[in-house]
């Protein structure tokens, strides 16, 4: 099929899970051409729609990265960060990709399955347009070997949590010991995280109660990250004594990022709920001029 590369007529949609924000381009047949660049002008704040990453909504049918997931899922969330980069999950991304589906009218109320570059995502869509969306988020796998994490001459030891995606939980006194988070947080040795990470710095706020500060690759520091809130969550669960597949008994955890809380459940097979907000803000019609250069 012929591949898009202007139109006058493209369409795009605004939405954020606990602020952390998307830019949405329905393209069920996968015809429109989103090189790196274009992402990239697409999410800047200054001179595009601005968000942490991109939403391409796609049938998996029509996508080579997910042809074969199409038997158990219609459609595929081909995610971008903000730098044009993919990535193989985004929890919160999950969550408003779903409420795009259900306000666009492809799907019912209920339970969904979503394909992405991390497997297939079971998603359950509260009634209403305002309801709470549950993931499914797969089990997190736990290498043995960490990280050291070190910001402004202090450092901590990072746990290694890998959700479909690498993250390094660090344990800290106080949320502002982060930094800036303009750039990456270093950590050693590199080798245990050869793609790079993103990094959850965490402080407790009472019993199964959290708060966390997050550098995403690619986006630098946002106001959420899902996989990060389940990272956190996980490690936390260790570090407490609460290991489900060792107490046999399924930890929540309410997990609060700077743009909201996010609540956490491991079960003791291993599997991982989310639960949280999703919104739609604003759509409309990207300037065929505009995108023209964004393309050049």
């Amino acid at each position: 099929m012929e591949r898009v590369t202007t139109t006058a007529q493209l369409a795009y949609l605004k939405g954020h899970g606990t602020e952390n924000d998307f830019v949405i381009v329905p393209d069920p047949d996968n015809t429109v051409d989103l090189p790196a660049s274009a992402v990239a002008a697409l999410c800047d704040r200054r001179a595009g729609i601005g968000g942490d990453g991109l939403l391409h909504v796609v049938r998996s049918a029509a996508h080579p990265e997910a042809r074969a997931m199409a038997g158990e899922a219609e459609w595929f969330m081909d995610y971008r960060n903000g730098d044009g980069s993919t990535v193989e999950m985004c929890g919160n991304g999950v969550r408003v990709f779903a409420r795009y589906l259900q306000r666009a009218g492809l799907v019912e109320d209920g339970d969904i399955a979503v394909a992405t570059r991390g497997g297939v995502k079971q998603v359950h869509l509260a009634k209403g347009a305002d309801g709470d969306i549950t993931v499914s988020m797969g089990r997190a796998v736990l290498p043995e070997d960490g990280a050291t994490v070190t910001v402004g001459g202090r450092s901590w030891p990072a746990r290694n949590v890998n959700m479909g995606n690498p993250h390094a939980v660090a344990f800290v006194e106080d949320l502002e010991h982060a930094g800036d988070l303009y750039s990456p947080p270093p950590f050693s040795p590199a080798t245990v995280y050869p793609a790079g990470a993103n990094v959850e710095f965490v402080v407790d706020r009472g019993e199964r109660h959290v708060a966390m500060r997050v550098y995403e690759r690619g986006a630098g520091e946002t106001r959420s990250c899902g996989t990060g809130a389940c990272a956190v969550a996980v490690a936390a669960a260790r570090r407490d004594g609460a290991d489900p597949s060792v107490t046999g008994a399924p930890v929540t955890y309410a997990v609060d990022v700077l743009g909201g809380r996010l609540t956490i459940t491991e079960r003791p097979d291993g599997e991982i709920e989310m639960t949280g907000p999703a919104v739609i803000v604003a759509e409309g019609t990207i300037d065929a001029d505009w995108w023209e250069t964004a393309l050049d």
